[in-house]
């Protein structure tokens, strides 16, 4: 059965099937690849982001509470400028904590958000506007009460809300980073499943329909070779309908042809032999026997001429088969274009990934450089003795707040650097693929190189 499909529709059939796995394969990469960015933009856009907005609401807190604390330290007349600091800060701090709550929350973090504002209304009401106004009317002895009374506890309070905030978005960016390697591994075993069994696939095809073209094609040339050595007696079998079948049936067509030419020159010749025996019955029977060997040698003419035009035919279709492989060659090269396309958007993917372990880097710089502070600001406050023990528990906290920042930075950069190693296996993947289309490639380039000196093979024979 499959041996009476023509060469062409093989070919055609053969190559659909390929283009079938590699449009699968690189379909498979893409939904891949899609995940995993989704994945790394919803760690940065509601985890990273998220991070940085709280830890910069902390900040200005924090930074409004040492601004309070010098006031009471410093002269009275500048309470005004202080004050207006402290404004500017909490106006800041309302902005950023506006940006945090418009961004996608999940309902844990929606309520833990709600029970901060909460929390920082009371802490700005009870707190922090009270020492406020007493600075504002010069009583530093009840601003100071209020600050050590009021703004430290509520701040107290308001930080675990914070904190908890702040571990749920590393809980949060935890659980999206586990789901991600749960998908990359199911992938993984499925995507080599796949790649194995269509490589399997291809190279079984590809033997079978080497095997099904130059077989036959060998086949046809020892026929033909036998032929012009003489040998007429060979049995030709056609055990196909295709083009390899109809060549070896013109072939046998041929060799026939031959076979009755051979057997009229022999005849022929027994003719002329008994001629010469009578010539000497006279020239009547001379000119009868003259006449007869023209009319043979006429036939003979008349077969060579249908032997030259069929070796012509055989030469045209080998041709025709030439083509139709340097066809499929191209096609194979325009696979393999396509691999090479995918492993650039790999390489871009992994661009992406390198530049948020930059950012994080830079978020890392910031508590670093936070934490230089704290320290500067505990050895002001130890310096300033009783009076900047608030200064230097506020110092303390803005110290543990960054060191807090700088470790859930590192640890998400760890993250993202696990993304950049995945994303580079995936683009080792998708390498190899791309050498496995190159060798699909040259496989074809050598039918296309062994079916062009068979063409030029047949050429050589009908010029002759």
């Amino acid at each position: 059965m499959f041996q009476d499909i023509r060469i062409k529709t093989k070919l055609i059939f053969s190559f659909i099937l390929l283009t079938v796995l590699v449009l699968s394969i690189g379909a498979a990469g893409f939904l891949s690849l899609n995940a995993s960015n989704n994945s790394i933009k919803t760690v940065y856009d509601d985890r990273l982001v998220a991070l940085g907005q709280l830890d910069g609401v902390m900040r200005l807190i924090m930074r409004n509470q040492v601004i309070v604390a010098k006031a009471m330290t410093d002269d009275p007349e500048k309470a005004a400028a202080h004050i207006d600091a402290v404004e500017k800060g909490r106006a800041e701090a309302s902005k950023i904590w506006a940006e945090y709550m418009a961004t996608y929350l999940t309902s844990e973090e929606k309520v833990l958000a709600d029970q901060f504002a909460a929390k920082r209304k009371q802490f700005l009401d009870e707190g922090l506007n009270p020492a406020l106004a007493a600075l504002k009317n010069k009583d530093i002895d009840a601003a100071s009460k209020l600050f050590h009374g009021k703004v430290d506890p509520l701040f107290l309070n308001m930080k675990e809300n914070m904190d908890a905030l702040i571990q749920l978005q590393l809980n949060v960016g935890k659980s999206e980073y586990e789901a991600s390697q749960s998908f990359f591994h199911s992938f993984q075993v499925y995507a080599t499943i796949f790649i194995v069994l269509s490589a399997l696939f291809a190279s079984a095809m590809g033997i079978w329909l080497i095997n099904s073209i130059s077989r036959p094609l060998n086949y046809a040339v020892e026929i033909a070779n036998n032929i012009a050595a003489g040998d007429l007696r060979q049995e030709i079998e056609v055990s196909s309908r295709d083009e390899a079948g109809e060549l070896l049936q013109a072939l046998f067509n041929m060799n026939q042809s031959l076979i009755a030419i051979v057997s009229q020159v022999r005849t022929s010749t027994d003719t002329i032999f008994t001629a010469s025996n009578e010539i000497a019955t006279g020239n009547l029977d001379l000119s009868e026997r003259t006449e007869s060997q023209a009319s043979s040698l006429e036939e003979t003419a008349s077969s060579m001429e249908e032997l030259t035009s069929t070796v012509q035919h055989n030469a045209a279709s080998a041709s025709q088969a030439n083509q139709l492989v340097m066809s499929s060659s191209d096609f194979a090269s325009k696979g393999g274009d396509v691999v090479g396309q995918m492993v650039s958007t790999m390489g871009a993917i992994k661009d992406s990934s390198r530049k948020i372990v930059d950012i994080i880097g830079v978020i890392d710089g910031i508590a670093f450089q936070t934490n230089i502070l704290a320290l500067n600001a505990a050895v002001e406050a130890a310096r300033a003795g009783e009076q900047g023990r608030g200064f230097a528990v506020v110092a303390s906290e803005v110290r543990n707040l960054a060191q807090r920042s700088a470790s859930a930075a590192k640890e998400i950069k760890q993250l993202i650097g696990d993304s950049v190693a995945k994303v580079d296996a995936g683009t080792a993947l998708v390498d190899e693929t791309g050498v496995t289309m190159d060798q699909i490639v040259t496989s074809v380039k050598q039918v296309a190189e062994i079916m062009s000196e068979i063409a030029a093979a047949g050429a050589n024979k009908a010029g002759a």
